[in-house]
């Protein structure tokens, strides 16, 4: 009896941390997405509104990477009162700003408070703003020197933004905030503009076209550089993204059919069945060690990074050598970054359908 009670008491302290950990691994977006309607009229949802207001800038746009859940001290608060007239760290990477859009959102609905409506407004602004005349978006506005200056697929940055002004443009009842029909029209225009450059950026190997790169330059539309060890190459996780978006546009263009028909062959392509990731984590739940396995008929992944013109994944460290497998690279960019990617595989379940709602020939969407 007495084991049975430590025994029960050893699984409940167990439980306990892995709750707390739990909690204190809550992410910032999933609060936004995964919370019920009511917490954003809560005193606890309140505290954080007010967070989010204080972070925003007066151009409309908000930094990344924020620890919006953390209470602020009457001095943090002055500073980021007083940063506001900056702009300089505002960017639509990491799902900053778009995220933000949608949990003023969500507060105006459940609080009627007009500071979450006129700062909704700003933000829609800010986005509109930021494009560039050829359709693109640069990872930072006002913009930042280096690469930070292309057009940005990385992290699903620009499809992130057209998704946002898509609801705007199609007047749906997704955001509690109905802009002016001037904004609307501006963003229907936005939204055109960006499916031009994301046509326009789709890259074609050996006359064939394929995918994305992470980036693409602002000027000429050929796949660029970022950081030291992401180099110009071919996206098997943004491209996902992006294909998904041309997807859920009603009445597609025969370019946007050619476009996703395009990437779901070099998908198919280019999937990976017999490789294996294994991740091993410390009990912080960081990732101390990455390996490969090989496997026969797994679950399908593709390379973040394929070279452009022969679809082979490549792997670099942060000198910007190009390796061919992640063997060849330290461990600190081998576990401190997702070298692999299976998000493709939500287009190749939904192809199918989607081509013979758009009357693709039986042959395409086998």
């Amino acid at each position: 009896m007495n084991q049975l009670k430590k025994t029960a008491l050893l699984l409940l302290i167990i439980t306990g941390c892995h709750v707390n950990a739990q909690d204190k691994a809550k992410k910032w977006p999933d609060l936004i997405v995964k919370s019920y309607s009511a917490w954003f009229g809560s005193e606890e949802g309140k505290k954080v509104g007010e967070n989010v207001l204080l972070y925003q800038r007066d151009i409309g746009g908000w930094p990344k990477n924020i620890p919006m859940l953390n209470e602020l001290t009457e001095e943090e608060k002055a500073k980021l009162v007083a940063l506001k007239p900056i702009a300089k760290d505002c960017t639509i990477d990491n799902r900053a700003t778009t995220q933000e859009i949608l949990f003023v959102s969500k507060m105006y609905a459940q609080t009627k408070d007009e500071r979450y409506k006129d700062s909704f407004l700003r933000a829609v602004n800010y986005l509109l703003s930021a494009q560039y005349p050829n359709g693109g978006w640069p990872q930072y506005f006002p913009l930042k020197k280096g690469y930070y200056t292309h057009i940005t697929y990385n992290d699903n940055s620009m499809v992130d933004v057209l998704n946002v002004l898509k609801e705007i443009a199609n007047e749906t009842p997704y955001y509690s905030i109905k802009p002016s029909q001037e904004v609307i029209d501006k963003a229907k225009i936005a939204v055109s503009k960006g499916i031009e450059c994301i046509l326009k950026t789709q890259y074609k190997q050996n006359g064939v076209l394929t995918v994305w790169c992470a980036q693409h330059d602002e000027v000429t539309f050929a796949p660029a550089d970022a950081r030291a060890y992401e180099l110009a190459s071919l996206s098997g996780k943004e491209s996902a993204k992006v294909v998904l978006f041309l997807m859920s546009i009603d009445n597609p263009s025969p370019e946007i059919k050619i476009a996703v028909k395009s990437a779901y062959d070099w998908f198919e392509k280019t999937k990976i069945t017999n490789l294996k990731e294994e991740r091993i984590y410390d009990e912080d739940g960081k990732i101390i060690g990455k390996k490969m396995y090989p496997m026969v008929d797994g679950a399908p992944i593709w390379p973040r990074f394929a070279e452009l013109d022969t679809n082979e994944a490549i792997f670099c460290d942060r000198d910007g050598v190009k390796k061919r497998f992640i063997t060849d690279i330290g461990e600190e960019r081998r576990n401190g970054y997702s070298w692999y990617s299976n998000e493709p595989k939500e287009v190749l379940k939904k192809y199918k359908k989607w081509a013979k709602k758009n009357n693709l020939e039986s042959s395409d969407s086998e």
